[in-house]
């Protein structure tokens, strides 16, 4: 037994009375640290057998899993893959901000609370399109942060009674503390922010349809005994509670334990099958409890302060399982946290003010913190604490800064510390080699390698709100929306910007705080509309790799290709957008932006909700919003690290998926017409061919009288041609997302690709085979 573990068992012995012995009887053999336990962030169980490592990586890939609209997801959603809420630092963890969801209901007058939206959640989107509205009983919002599930199968196997030994509802003891359990269908809950769920089961059920519109049926009987972990409902005969009125599906956020969940979409139910509903429940019971660093002087010194604190009152050091002592750091007993925390969502016993004690182990690698991830760092954290933690917060706010600094050094030793990252990159992430996927375009100097290598982490970097993220924002990084597949790349269908338009008799009027439409606003509210807004559309999130070289293409050649006359008779009429200023506009689905500084600083303005440092001749970006934190929030350096990474990025590296095909799939790519828009290529100004295939201007391609938001000049019915480079690994396809695949995307095509459409639906097999496994190499 290690030092650390040594001090550990003390510790709990006394917080759990069993080194108390005032009988005559001989002492009991004290409890040891559970063995095979620990693991780096992500790892699977030690102790798991061959056959459970196999089911915890099938589970790892269908937590990987994104699903499509044609596999069930929806009809409206959030996420479209588990790992989108739980993938920070690694696959199982936490996330960003821009990954934050809305619970909402409607409280009673007289206190009660009714759950509204998809089973008490807010849905960000939808399969049509429309920004489904908060339904109008709704007076409660809350803000929810997705919870990191490491260790989780050990959680399952704590009796009841181990919980319920540190419970004290009407504080007998006088401390301050009165921690309760909170009860699913009879057991005491341990899963979820106020301890709504007692199965893991359950647990993933309920978001995977809440969250992804995605149904299951609950395992069989004979599916539940093959389970890796026993949990409460498998023989833990600990004390019963209470039942409410609402059940599991109305208060727990959680699928109903025995029933299928069922929907509309026309995708049949259940959508996810019994064995990938298995191997993920697997997968989460056999993640492994973080292993903390060996102790040092300073973390010992932290320790005790924290136990000096009272900290370790509700976040109990380690509770007694079948395995031995599990050091969590929590008691998993609800703790009234005080009126500034209380969201208003009752689940289950849990007030509005209740909430389950947080596990510590990891904690520093899983930010930002708290239940609806208000805190930045772990400081913070500390100091929103109220209600029964407030004489806790009170004496380490009283520390000094040195001594405080102690407590956090702790804190973060208890896991995880190696794998923390500010975004998503490993802290040690190398730069990709020139030319491969997230490289420069060529080799770079050691000045200029640096000043990439500097931008890659600052493009992946995670902006806090004292930093000044909001008070309305899409995402909290860059790379929270270009990540696919490399950061710098294109984003899912569960990141799309919404975009509100007004139409009235036909024609479009702007709203009056803009067309966009964001998904997060300031804690426990939800951006509002323009009420006048009547048309939303989807934009799809595009890839960024190679638009240096795109910037490089003299206007001349890309003017070269207007024809908005059709003088050549061919139907196509393309045009440049030229802004209200005369500058033309290349990047973007409407191509309304002209360069990349300014891409740059219309995305931290309108994307993330920063305030920007005026610049001389530029017209994008915000100096001022309406949140606390002084303008402007982002300056010059950040812009030009940015914008130095961005103009370096390669461009996708081809492939060659299908080699015997690819000759004659680029020879029906042009019998069909698809060049006459997505040109091949264009030459910069020193003569480097951009194999972008795009004309970069804008054309009528909606089919159906299809239309979407107006962008400066260019009108509703108009999109830019966007670059095919990369196309095998940027799906959905389309400015809405609309395309799961490359060939649904053709499909879709209208107005001047009409013909070229027609064109490829009279293909026969062998040649569409072709034209796809070219496009494929891209």
């Amino acid at each position: 037994m290690t030092r650390w573990m040594r001090g550990l068992v003390g510790c709990a012995l006394l917080l759990t009375g069993c080194s108390r012995n005032d009988s005559k009887q001989p002492a009991p053999e004290p409890p040891r640290m559970a063995q095979d336990i620990f693991g780096e962030l992500g790892d699977v169980l030690p102790s798991a057998t061959p056959e459970q490592r196999a089911s915890f990586e099938r589970g790892r890939q269908v937590v990987l899993r994104r699903f499509t609209p044609e596999e069930g997801l929806g009809p409206s959603f959030n996420v479209v893959s588990c790992v989108n809420c739980h993938e920070k630092p690694v696959v199982g963890g936490g996330a960003g901000r821009y990954r934050n969801f809305l619970l909402v209901g409607q409280t009673l007058p007289d206190g009660s609370f009714i759950p509204t939206g998809v089973n008490g959640v807010q849905p960000h989107f939808s399969l049509d399109g429309v920004r489904r509205p908060t339904d109008t009983a709704t007076n409660t919002l809350a803000t929810r942060h997705p919870i990191p599930f490491f260790g989780v199968g050990l959680l399952a196997e704590l009796p009841d009674e181990v919980i319920l030994r540190n419970a004290d509802p009407d504080d007998v003891d006088g401390d301050g503390i009165s921690g309760r359990p909170n009860y699913d269908r009879g057991f005491v809950g341990r899963f979820g922010r106020k301890s709504q769920t007692v199965s893991i089961e359950g647990f993933i059920r309920g978001p995977v349809f809440n969250h992804m519109g995605i149904t299951s049926n609950p395992l069989s009987e004979a599916a539940k005994a093959r389970l890796p972990v026993p949990s409460a409902l498998d023989g833990n005969t600990g004390a019963a509670g209470s039942e409410d009125a609402w059940g599991t599906v109305r208060q727990g956020q959680a699928a109903a334990p025995d029933e299928p969940t069922v929907d509309d979409d026309g995708v049949p139910d259940p959508e996810m099958t019994e064995q990938e509903l298995f191997d993920l429940v697997s997968f989460s019971m056999l993640t492994a409890a973080p292993r903390p660093d060996e102790p040092t002087p300073e973390s010992e010194a932290g320790r005790a302060l924290f136990t000096s604190l009272g900290c370790d009152r509700c976040h109990v050091p380690a509770l007694e399982g079948p395995r031995g002592l599990i050091p969590l750091y929590s008691d998993l007993l609800l703790h009234d946290m005080g009126p500034e925390l209380d969201d208003g969502i009752v689940m289950k016993q849990a007030s509005g003010a209740e909430f389950r004690t947080q596990p510590l182990w990891g904690i520093t690698a899983v930010g930002p913190y708290l239940h609806d991830g208000r805190a930045d760092d772990l400081d913070e954290a500390i100091r929103f604490h109220g209600g029964e933690a407030r004489r806790s917060r009170d004496a380490y706010v009283a520390l000094g800064s040195a001594e405080q600094a102690r407590v956090i050094h702790f804190l973060e030793s208890l896991g995880g510390r190696a794998q923390r990252s500010d975004g998503m990159l490993p802290p040690d992430a190398p730069v990709p080699a020139p030319g491969d996927w997230g490289g420069p375009t060529v080799a770079l100097g050691a000045e200029d390698q640096e000043r990439f290598r500097q931008g890659q982490h600052l493009f992946d970097r995670d902006f806090g709100l004292r930093e000044g993220v909001g008070p309305h924002f899409n995402g909290d990084s860059c790379r929270a929306c270009h990540f696919d597949p490399v950061s710098g790349g294109a984003g899912g269908l569960d990141l799309d910007v919404t975009r509100q338009g007004i139409f009235v008799d036909g024609a479009f009027l702007y709203p009056t705080p803009g067309t966009m439409a964001h998904r997060h606003g300031a804690l426990d509210a939800r951006p509002p509309l323009d009420p006048r807004s009547n048309f939303f559309e989807r934009r799809q999130t595009p890839s960024l790799l190679g638009l240096g070289l795109i910037e490089r293409i003299p206007e001349a050649r890309i003017l070269a290709n207007e024809d908005p006359e059709d003088r050549d008779g061919d139907g196509v009429r393309g045009r440049a957008h030229r802004l209200a200023d005369g500058r033309l506009g290349r990047f973007g689905w409407k191509a309304h932006v002209p360069s990349l500084h300014e891409f740059v600083r219309d995305a931290l303005s309108n994307e993330l909700g920063l305030t920007l440092v005026d610049e001389p001749g530029l017209t994008f970006g915000s100096a001022r919003d309406e949140d606390p934190i002084p303008d402007p929030e982002v300056g010059t350096p950040t812009i030009e690290s940015l914008t130095f990474y961005l103009s370096t990025l390669a461009p996708p590296p081809r492939t060659g998926a299908r080699p015997d095909l690819d000759d004659a799939g680029r020879a029906v790519f042009h019998d069909v017409g698809c060049a006459k828009c997505h040109i091949p290529s264009l030459p910069t100004a020193d003569g480097r061919e951009v194999l972008l295939y795009s004309d970069l201007l804008l054309h009528d391609v909606m089919r159906d009288g299809r239309k979407g938001v107006e962008d400066g000049q260019a009108r509703m019915n108009e999109l830019r041609t966007p670059p095919l480079w990369g196309i095998a690994r940027t799906a959905p396809y389309l400015h809405d997302g609309a395309a799961s695949t490359v060939a649904r995307a053709i499909t879709l095509h209208g107005g001047e690709a009409e013909s070229s459409r027609r064109a490829y639906e009279a293909l026969s097999a062998p040649e569409r085979d072709a034209l796809l496994a070219f496009l494929q190499t891209l």
